[in-house]
């Protein structure tokens, strides 16, 4: 039952960014946090919890990739670039189930989708030059990387 429930959420609240690029990239999010706390009051699935969460983030992501893709030229590559390098991590670990693959490629897309989404919400006189992207990425990727480190290497909430 958990299961069936934490897949039509995963499955469905992610399409929300396709009509709100901000709004329902923070419910495709939160549905990716509740999941775990949908099992804690069913039962884990008998698979592997770690690979379905992986396949089920890299859906989600892909739907924002979707909505990155309308944006200007340089938010776009970045996006792409940044949704490639976390696809090839995913994929490793898939492949090896070595789960420290994650936190060498960490998952900097989503920080930078969201604050895109953001900066257009916002900030749309802010223009995004290939200088300030950089800028950005490398500011969004320390809190990424603390979040990866936490969550893939030292499994600090794997106990919960």
């Amino acid at each position: 039952m958990g299961l069936a429930l934490v897949l039509v959420i995963r499955l469905v609240v992610p399409l929300a960014v396709l009509r709100w690029r901000l709004a329902g990239a923070l419910l495709a999010i939160a549905a990716d946090a509740i999941d775990i706390v949908i099992f804690q009051m069913t039962d884990f699935p008998s698979l592997g919890y770690h690979q379905t969460d992986k396949l089920l983030d890299m859906y989600y992501l892909a739907l924002f990739l979707a909505v990155a893709m309308r944006w200007e030229s340089t938010v776009r590559v970045f996006a792409v670039a940044l949704f490639a390098y976390r696809a090839t991590g995913v994929m490793l670990y898939e492949v090896t189930d070595v789960r420290v693959l994650l936190f060498v490629f960490p998952n900097v897309f989503e920080f930078f989708y969201l604050f895109n989404a953001a900066r257009l919400a916002f900030a749309r006189a802010y223009v995004m030059t290939v200088r300030r992207g950089v800028l950005w990425i490398a500011v969004l990727l320390v809190p990424k990387l603390v979040q990866e480190y936490a969550l893939h290497y030292a499994e600090w909430l794997d106990q919960w």
